[in-house]
């Protein structure tokens, strides 16, 4: 174990000289100066203990004392003061000196139990300093490896959900490309509703979960018998009862998916009318958020301008005339504006 270091500033070069031999006998290394503003000078780190004399030329041992504060010097300042001068001693207490030291030193035990005790007193200051710093660089050091693996998780959340979200669509379109007239429906569907979403300036957030909810908004279609679409003529009761189910469905399928909640409840509702005649659940327009009317106006568009078993597919003009036939109360009046806005500069046929 390394000896501590003591630094004393006295202008008596006698009761200098004299305390430090006593402190190397002691076994402390000594450093002796005439003034406060030489312990200035020197101070450093490597001091366990400051033995200031009160009364000194250049600067005063109370000056000396009130810089150290000022620089926030962590070493125990220990004051020499005469015999007659206690209430320096009191005044160097209030300003923070760690104890006081008289002289002539009278006493060599109190003399040096008080040094040392200010000696412990600095090890213990400099190993709790030491225990903070290393506490603060391991609290910096493992918040900075679960932030490093709270992304590693975000990045593996994302990619699970990206790749459920593509099986998801990989199936409905699977199903699509088996029928001849439903063969790249989901595809335009979503192209549609991206280009009016951006058209309406919707939030990266928004249009991510649009997009989504185009993507999948035909999956309930998997698990039931859709075969009458393909029908030439009207469906029965019966068949149209059974198409009708298939958002509703799709919303059940996509329930467990707490990622996909939204584009869920989007799934649901893309079947329903603003007057309130559309499936499953009758909603009226004031209970259908925006996502849900601009995946309607795509997906009834897209319906509208392909091929059938049951009809003629419509051209654009055709199809843009019954998009606004029956807004304000199938399709939403804004949406449909922007769409054949977007239509038209697309030049879509």
């Amino acid at each position: 174990m390394s000896k501590a270091k003591i630094l004393i500033a006295d202008d008596d070069s006698l009761v200098r000289d004299a305390v430090k031999k006593i402190l190397e006998i002691f076994g402390y290394i000594v450093v002796p100066v005439v003034n406060g503003q030489e312990v200035l000078d020197i101070v450093d780190e490597s001091f366990s203990v400051i033995i200031l004399d009160i009364n000194m030329p250049v600067m005063d041992g109370f000056a000396t004392l009130e810089v150290l504060n000022n620089r926030k010097v962590n070493i125990p300042v220990l004051f020499f003061t005469g015999a007659g001068s206690m209430e320096y001693a009191a005044k160097a207490i209030n300003l923070g000196a760690y104890d006081f030291l008289t002289k002539p030193i009278s006493d060599l035990d109190i003399f040096a139990a008080k040094v040392k005790r200010a000696v412990e007193k600095r090890m213990f200051v400099t190993m709790s300093m030491a225990y903070h710093e290393n506490l603060e660089f391991e609290v910096r050091k493992k918040t900075d490896e679960l932030y490093e693996k709270n992304i590693l998780l975000d990045n593996y959340s994302h990619q699970l959900e990206e790749s459920t979200l593509n099986t998801i669509s990989t199936l409905q379109i699977a199903l699509e490309e088996k029928d001849q007239y439903t063969a790249g429906h989901t595809k335009r569907v979503t192209s549609y509703g991206r280009m009016i979403g951006q058209a309406m300036g919707l939030s990266r957030v928004d249009l991510q979960t649009l997009t989504r909810a185009c993507q999948i908004h035909d999956i309930g279609k998997l698990v039931i018998d859709v075969s009458c679409i393909q029908k030439p003529g009207p469906l029965t009761t019966e068949e149209w009862e059974r198409v009708t189910k298939h958002p509703e469905i799709g919303c059940n399928i996509i329930k467990p998916l707490t990622f996909l909640k939204r584009e869920g409840q989007i799934v649901r509702n893309h079947h329903e009318r603003l007057d309130g005649k559309g499936y499953p659940d009758g909603l009226t327009g004031d209970k259908l958020d925006i996502l849900t009317k601009i995946l309607t106006v795509a997906d009834s568009y897209d319906a509208m301008t392909s091929m059938r078993s049951y009809k003629e597919n419509k051209t654009m003009p055709e199809a843009v005339a019954e998009l606004q036939a029956c807004s304000g109360t199938q399709f939403d009046p804004s949406v449909i504006k922007i769409f054949v806005k977007q239509l038209k500069r697309a030049g879509k046929k």
